[in-house]
Order: C-alpha cells, then structure tokens, then sequence
C-alpha cells in the first residue's frame, strides 16, 4: 500500500513539473530580457545575452516593442 501511494505521489509530481515554462537560463525567458543581467556588456561575459540563446524569439519581441512605441 505504501509503495503504491509513494508511487503515484512520485507520478503525480513528475507529470505536474513537465507543463512548466522552465528555462535553463534567465535570459531565455522572453519576459526578462529587460533584466540587467540579460543587458550588454554584462551578458557578454557569461555568454546568456538573449540574442545568443534565443534569436527568433529575440526578434519578435523587439519588433513588437518597436510598434508599441510607435503608436504612443
């Protein structure tokens, strides 16, 4: 009984952990490109600047942000 319980506890867990958003680093995360950690030069030196770990996401976000600040 303990085991089937341990079990399915165990299951349950490593279901629930696989429908996270979860990044190796922060800078892929597209909602923290803003980070200073994520910035040039400080992102240079750790190589986690957003454009190396994610360039096509990179890009639409910053086109996004470019037509938001045209209409205001």
């Amino acid at each position: 009984m303990i085991k089937k319980l341990s079990f399915i506890l165990l299951a349950t867990s490593a279901l629930t952990a696989c429908f996270e958003d979860r990044y190796r680093y922060v800078c892929q995360n597209p909602d923290k490109f803003d980070l200073p950690e994520c910035q040039k030069p400080r992102c240079l030196f750790t190589q986690t600047c957003p454009e190396y770990l994610v360039a096509p996401v990179l890009t639409n976000k910053v086109e996004e942000k470019k037509v938001e600040d045209a209409k205001k």
